[in-house]
């Protein structure tokens, strides 16, 4: 039965309206028409203008009538949102918006990998959006230009590390120029003209990127911060902003400290179980050597991930979820870049384009270890993000349209991925031991880097040794931690360094999760069904932690 839109479901609704006006990018994640021809505007006057339109909506919201209980949600997250927002604004972190991968300087480059490109008119608009990425760039410098002249920037290392990347997207082999080269519409040809037109869109959006690495080189590293910690006032706003809620840095980063151990110490009995006595590097060594456990091509690897994802939806589906159909396909892709990210986006809102798992894959890399990345098709997929968004998105039953399609919080997204994958192993889709090894392995991973980014943001000192942590000693305790190459834990470790509060939300939202589970069963008692609290959770949407046990426990 679909619920009947109330006067904030309305305001809401017009809302996602006016955040697709703002963000082209946003309207092509959720397959809204008619903006795939533009490109974000990251200039200080489209912030502002974002932040004017944020003032008039939050007071629509503010002075709206509440109906029922989903209202309730509704305008209780509507609300948090809009105030962190202001706050976050206020704090001028936006004069300063450059990262290793969640930027401007990426988001650029980025909306790309989701543009349609099925037909002429598709690739028609996508010579308008490369034609658009001079415009983007230009706002994007005035921007950074005003966090010079606050002198508020960005630390030096995040310069020097986007200054490599749009060398490469800025180089004739760069990105655009490759794009426009290869572009077809599936079986349809391009005519000549429009191939013509996009090879010099192409280029104009390549010279786009050398003038935003010439400004990075000239004038942003000359004036970089010379200083990696974000420090504690702004680094709790981020950590509000990812979890959606907040709590205690200081308790967290003990907590953190103890769950390292513990998941290490699970990390060893496993070990014991692929050999007697090996230890964790030893019993990984084993795995490593295992050709039944080995991938050799991309292609591989895309039919191999596309297979476990099937297996895991026939599964789970009528067992432990209800699985809607629209949501019983995933596609599993290999993304068009290199940087090693694997990543989920989600379906459009009509589900024409699925929900889908992208792997960068490195270049030179052809050979895969299944034993890791069980786990990250759970992760990515079902019961992951994809059976968190896509039901998000389905649910129009109930929700309005910011709720389904706006409404998102890391610690509540990789939160619940993180807590899929131990679900998984509850289930028993981890019993084999490789498979459960990769699994500890990724959440050893996430626990060190609760460590590691509260530890670098807060000024706390060494776990061993004297001084406080830095970039070397983050280095080396990741290094400890995690069971990749070096250039894995230099690239990890610069993501943590430049978008701070972001990595914890993993394993602090899993926390939190967890803990709103066990109340909730609590509270439930004798009427506790699993399979009932995991719907009703995900039909709320991706709500703030806070917005969420507040929902759910009241």
């Amino acid at each position: 039965m679909t619920r009947e839109p109330s006067q904030l479901d309305k305001i809401a609704d017009s809302w996602v309206d006016k955040m697709a006006e703002l963000s082209p990018s946003y309207a092509t994640y959720i397959g809204r028409k008619g903006s795939d021809d533009k490109i974000d505007d990251p200039s200080p006057e489209a912030i502002e203008h974002h932040l004017a339109e944020s003032k008039k909506a939050y007071e629509q919201v503010k002075a709206a009538a509440v109906a029922d209980k989903v209202d309730e949600v509704t305008k209780d997250a509507m609300l948090s949102n809009f105030e962190l927002g202001f706050e976050l604004h206020d704090s001028g972190l936006w004069k300063r918006d450059l990262d290793v991968l969640a930027s401007p300087a990426q988001g650029i480059r980025d909306i790309f990998d989701l543009s349609p490109t099925n037909s002429v008119e598709a690739w028609e608009n996508l010579a308008k959006r490369m034609r658009a990425v001079e415009g983007a760039v230009d706002g994007y410098i005035r921007t950074l230009k005003l966090g010079i002249q606050a002198g508020d920037t960005p630390a030096r290392r995040q310069v020097e590390f986007n200054i490599k990347l749009a060398d490469g997207i800025s180089s004739a082999e760069g990105f655009f120029n490759r794009f426009a080269a290869g572009a077809k519409a599936g079986d349809q040809e391009l005519p000549a003209s429009l191939k013509a037109d996009l090879v010099k869109a192409g280029h104009e959006a390549t010279a786009a990127y050398g003038k935003l690495n010439d400004f990075f080189k000239h004038e942003l590293l000359p004036n970089a911060n010379e200083v990696d910690a974000i420090g504690r006032e702004r680094y709790a706003l981020n950590s509000r902003k990812f979890l959606g809620a907040k709590v205690d840095l200081d308790e967290t980063y003990e907590w953190g400290i103890e769950e390292l151990a513990r998941v290490t110490a699970e990390q060893k009995a496993v070990a014991n179980q692929i050999k007697p006595g090996a230890t964790v590097h030893e019993a990984i060594e084993i795995l490593n050597n295992d050709a039944s456990r080995k991938l050799h091509s991309k292609d591989e690897l895309q039919k191999w991930m596309q297979k476990l994802s099937d297996e895991a939806i026939r599964k789970l589906h009528g067992v432990h979820f209800d699985i809607a159909e629209p949501l019983q396909k995933l596609e599993c892709m290999i993304a068009p870049t290199n940087s090693g990210v694997i990543y989920y986006t989600g379906p459009t809102d009509d589900f024409s384009r699925p929900g889908r798992m992208w792997w960068s894959v490195p270049d030179g890399v052809n050979e895969f270890d299944t034993w890791r990345e069980t786990t990250t098709v759970y992760h990515e997929g079902v019961p992951g993000h994809h059976l968190q968004i896509a039901q998000q998105v389905y649910n129009r039953a109930e929700l309005n349209s910011w709720r389904r399609l706006a409404s998102w919080s890391s610690g509540h997204g990789e939160g619940w991925a993180l807590y899929a994958e131990r679900l998984m192993a509850d289930l028993g889709f981890l019993d084999d031991p490789g498979d459960r090894l990769g699994m500890l392995d990724g959440q050893r991973m996430r626990a060190a880097r609760v460590v590691l980014d509260l530890g670098v943001h807060l000024g706390k000192p060494k776990l061993e040794g004297s001084g406080v942590w830095d970039f070397e000693y983050a280095l080396e305790f990741l290094g400890k931690n995690v069971n990749m190459s070096k250039e894995f834990v230099n690239f990890e470790v610069h993501r943590y360094f430049g978008w701070p509060g972001q990595a914890p939300s993993y394993k602090i939202g899993q926390r939190i999760w967890e803990q709103i589970r066990d109340e909730y069963k609590a509270k439930k008692g004798a009427d506790w069904d699993i399979k009932e609290f995991h719907k009703t959770a995900l039909n709320l949407g991706a709500l703030g932690l806070d917005n969420l046990r507040k929902a759910l426990l009241g």
